[in-house]
């Protein structure tokens, strides 16, 4: 099994990127799950896009340790 840190959904007007345990990333991400730990991030074509912040929480996602199916 491969190890999940986050996911991307694209739809017709934007996609919604998920971090499977957003809650430990800083500053936490705006998105809101049903999940206790996930957070989404919604990027829509004419929203102003914050490279270096979207970089940041990838990097954090990646140095979280992972989990063992």
């Amino acid at each position: 099994m491969g190890l999940r840190r986050l996911r991307f959904h694209t739809f017709t007007s934007y996609v919604k990127v998920a971090f499977f345990r957003g809650t430990s990333l800083r500053p936490v991400l705006p998105g809101k799950s049903k999940h206790k730990e996930v957070r989404y991030l919604d990027i829509r074509e004419d929203d102003l896009f914050d490279e270096a912040q979207m970089a940041t929480w990838i990097r954090q996602a990646a140095a979280l340790p992972g989990w063992l199916p």
